[in-house]
């Protein structure tokens, strides 16, 4: 399935580009083999959130979230792991969703190699990306996909991501997970029901 056009990023607003990814699959096509996920859960920071990365102004950390809707802004949190953002805003503008968790759906054996994890258990299978920081871990998604587009042709974009495969998505909306500021706002998204939901 073909991946979403820079028009899917590019013509919706960051509150409902963060509805519109669940159900989405997240692709990373790497020299070790490709794995996907469905995105099943996410977070919006806006322009004006306390708690989003560009609220105070542009730096080298965060300027991947001033570049154009449709770009990867991968950070390190914890001093340890990667979270990964779709960029969603004007370009200058400073805004990204964050991909919280995954049903995985390709590439299980080399997830569970990354994770050290056993995927044929239930357990096992539900630690390989019910999380943002182990979701990046077992996508291989690094730093180095910091500023990449998920829309340019064939290598130049080996991250990206498909369609819905279905349209009708039954989700919940609540506050945001781990932070301090901006904790009462309503932009957490998830999938109801679903199991690899990082917290329902």
């Amino acid at each position: 399935m073909a991946k979403l056009p820079v028009d899917f990023y590019q013509d919706h607003d960051t509150l409902t580009l963060s509805r519109l990814l669940l159900g989405c699959e997240l692709v990373h096509e790497s020299a070790e083999g490709t794995t996907a996920g469905i995105i099943v859960e996410t977070e919006a920071y806006l322009t004006g959130d306390p708690a989003c990365h560009a609220y105070r102004r542009k730096t080298a950390r965060n300027a991947a979230m001033f570049g154009p809707a449709g770009t990867l802004y991968v950070y390190l949190i914890y001093g340890f792991y990667y979270c990964l953002n779709v960029v969603t805003g004007p370009e200058d503008v400073g805004e990204a969703v964050l991909i919280r968790a995954l049903e995985p759906t390709e590439g299980l054996e080399l997830m569970g190699e990354r994770r050290h994890l056993d995927p044929t258990t239930k357990t096992g299978l539900r630690g390989l990306t019910s999380g943002p920081g182990k979701l990046v871990i077992a996508m291989g998604i690094s730093r180095d996909h910091n500023f990449l587009s998920l829309t340019k042709a064939g290598k130049a974009s080996p991250v990206f991501i498909r369609p819905r495969m279905q349209e009708n998505v039954e989700m919940v909306t609540t506050t945001r997970i781990g932070i301090t500021q901006g904790a009462d706002l309503p932009y957490r998204f998830y999938v109801k029901g679903n199991r690899f939901v990082s917290k329902p």
